[in-house]
């Protein structure tokens, strides 16, 4: 499963700028990887982990804004189409197939 985070946070102000930074920053260190700009995503295994990190979302999610949250199986991303643009080469290399299930 995948766990796709998309935002849009205001960074008008050097406070609200610093709040995005420490957001994006949080997605990072949690394992998401940028699949295009404010779009993030998590390689999951299972429900069970995606409700973990939901939790852990939920408390870091700045107060303004727009954040949501879609997820996806592995069959529903992979039928991604890429219109423009390629993958990037950090997606390129993390797929589901170098997951390890225990």
């Amino acid at each position: 499963m995948r766990m796709v985070v998309m935002f849009d946070l205001p960074v008008e102000t050097r406070e609200q700028r610093k709040i995005a930074t420490k957001f994006r920053k949080y997605l990072l260190d949690e394992g998401y990887v940028m699949m295009q700009f404010s779009v993030y995503y998590r390689i999951c295994n299972g429900k069970d982990m995606v409700n973990k990190y939901l939790l852990r979302l939920e408390d870091n999610v700045p107060e303004k804004g727009s954040v949501r949250l879609i997820t996806l199986t592995e069959k529903q991303f992979s039928e991604m189409k890429v219109l423009v643009g390629g993958v990037s080469p950090i997606e390129d290399k993390l797929d589901s197939s170098n997951l390890s299930v225990f």
